[in-house]
């Protein structure tokens, strides 16, 4: 039996590599835990023993358990490390080809996009989308990558300010005025809270898209062929644009984890961290999200916060979901989920401490508020719920126009207008779901090293960003991954 992972000299426990007295992924004891003692991983407290645990013996739910935590930090020192990562990374110039817009942004997929600004016009945008498929509107258009509906179940019943009614005009606006969208086009039903002449403020003039309503075009079907019409007009436009060189600098790469398990904070997450910051020496924006998973670990993204301003943004969001869920009967302790806890996670603090990762090792540049536009480069943080839909529906708002998800359960996730690149934390996930992993870091725990597996996720995500399709897209995957976070009340 291969001996097990030992991630810091500190730690209390050992991370098994295959299956043993519980399975790969889960801890064994280094050494005894007294009850009640902290246990240790990553050099950081995962939790404290309910009950004394002998040296070799499982760690998990039945001896292990969330509480009071701190995490081993000096924001002085963390932050003169951080700058420094950036330079470790410093290279030649790296390119990408892709869309170049008149905003100045730079698309790596060319969409249209058909845009519900409520649930009473989202069959229509969806019927009109797959008639259009069917009758092949798109042949002959070479630079198009497809017709995208978003739909929704919001945009009325609802207050028209606060919380709710920004996020959701931001997601809106965030995916008609993407750079991977060539036009857009509106659909409301006409009475709705989330009027189209909002949207068109919202976006400005440099917006590429078009509006109209169920009520005021005749009727469902009408719209349909309304709709039909309006997009088949605009193609040889959209089609027009050609891909050329761009710097690195100009992306916005989403980093996002769903299916965790006990080797995604060992193998995957910090290699696309390690990727992260190769990106960010470029002069990229990218972007951590999922504010419930990096609970217990938020310290370690304040430290190295560029600004005092930035880390109150964030601790402030951090209060925030505490009473969210408090408000809802829930709390942030109620993570990670059963797939996480068979994969070996035991603790939100655990899970937290891996997820954190992916954000790589550079400064913080910025706090976002959930949708709002990426205008900062290096490592940006937006305040998004765990579940991944909802997640990536709000990167991808701020302008993110390429996802990489790590996962080691497996996910079946993909993505519109930005493309998804999933990788898989373990060899296993990968050679059990070829059609759905992009790349296997599993063979890290092989001699692979963490810097050669860095740069074949760089390498990757160029490509991709240049038009090679990713695994989601390849199976027709995002178009029911369009998932606006509701906040507020549904009145």
């Amino acid at each position: 039996m291969a001996d097990p992972l030992i991630l810091h000299p500190d730690d209390s426990v050992a991370i098994l590599t295959e299956k043993g007295i519980a399975p790969a992924g889960h801890k064994i004891a280094r050494h005894p835990i007294a009850k009640g003692a902290a246990v240790l991983k990553y050099g950081q407290i995962i939790g404290y023993a309910t009950d004394a645990i002998a040296t070799g013996a499982h760690v998990h739910g039945h001896n292990l358990a969330f509480g009071a935590h701190s995490n081993r930090v000096r924001p002085g020192e963390a932050l003169l490390s951080a700058r420094a990562a950036i330079e470790e990374q410093r290279r030649p110039a790296m390119q990408f080809t892709g869309y170049h817009r008149s905003s100045g942004q730079v698309g790596t997929r060319n969409f249209v996009a058909l845009v519900a600004t409520v649930n009473c016009s989202a069959t229509a945008i969806r019927r009109a989308a797959e008639e259009l498929s069917r009758e092949g509107a798109l042949d002959g258009f070479a630079n198009i990558d497809g017709i995208a509906a978003f739909a929704h179940g919001s945009g009325c019943g609802m207050a028209d300010s606060g919380a709710g009614f920004q996020a959701l005009t931001r997601v809106l606006a965030g995916h008609a005025g993407h750079p991977n969208v060539g036009a857009a086009l509106f659909v409301g039903l006409g009475c709705e809270v989330m009027q189209i002449g909002r949207m068109k403020q919202t976006l400005g003039a440099a917006a590429r898209f078009h509006g109209l309503t169920i009520q005021g075009s005749g009727g469902t079907r009408a719209t349909i062929d309304a709709v039909k019409a309006r997009v088949r007009a605009l193609l040889p436009e959209v089609n027009a644009v050609e891909r050329a060189p761009a710097p690195a600098s100009a992306l916005k790469v989403a980093l996002q984890c769903g299916g965790s398990d006990g080797f995604s904070g060992i193998t995957a997450n910090p290699a696309l961290g390690l990727a992260s910051d190769i990106l960010v020496a470029q002069g990229a924006s990218v972007v951590l999200s999922e504010t419930p998973e990096i609970y217990g670990a938020e310290d370690l993204l304040i430290a190295r916060a560029a600004s005092q301003e930035q880390a109150e943004k964030l601790m402030s969001q951090i209060r925030w979901w505490e009473d969210y869920t408090a408000k809802n009967g829930a709390s942030l302790d109620n993570n990670p989920s059963p797939g996480n806890k068979l994969g070996g996670l035991t603790t939100i603090l655990e899970k937290s401490l891996g997820a954190v990762a992916k954000g790589g090792r550079t400064p913080l540049s910025a706090v976002l508020d959930y949708a709002e536009l990426i205008t900062e480069p290096g490592l940006n943080f937006m305040d998004t719920p765990g579940y991944d839909p909802v997640s990536v529906t709000g990167q991808i708002a701020g302008g993110a126009q390429i996802v990489v998800f790590t996962t080691g359960r497996g996910s079946a996730f993909g993505s519109k207008p930005a493309p998804t690149l999933k990788l898989a934390t373990n060899s296993r996930l990968f050679n059990a779901m070829p059609d759905d992993m992009d790349l296997n870091c599993g063979d890290l725990l092989d001699g692979v090293t963490m810097q050669d597996k860095a740069e074949e996720i760089v390498a990757m995500i160029l490509a991709t960003a240049s038009g090679q399709a990713s695994k989601s897209e390849a199976l027709g995957l995002g178009d029911h991954e369009f998932v606006p976070w509701q906040i507020g009340a549904t009145v």
